[in-house]
């Protein structure tokens, strides 16, 4: 499967997956403080393990950063 994260195209083994079985390949260390949005369109995280991604999607992680 081909993805396109944070503009970068990827190639993933899987067939199919989720949005929590990405972010645990893409940053299996930080799980708090992030966004997804796919195709422009903000994912909760409730649904982020029933959501299953597509070959076309165009993918946004957001990381929030401390700081002021």
């Amino acid at each position: 499967m081909e993805l396109k994260i944070n503009n970068q195209t990827k190639q993933f083994q899987a067939d199919a997956l989720s949005i929590q079985a990405l972010l645990d390949i893409e940053i299996p260390q930080k799980q708090n403080g992030i966004a997804v949005a796919i195709n422009s369109r903000v994912i909760p995280k409730l649904n982020w393990n029933s959501h299953i991604l597509q070959e076309t999607d165009d993918i946004l992680i957001i990381s929030a950063t401390q700081g002021g």
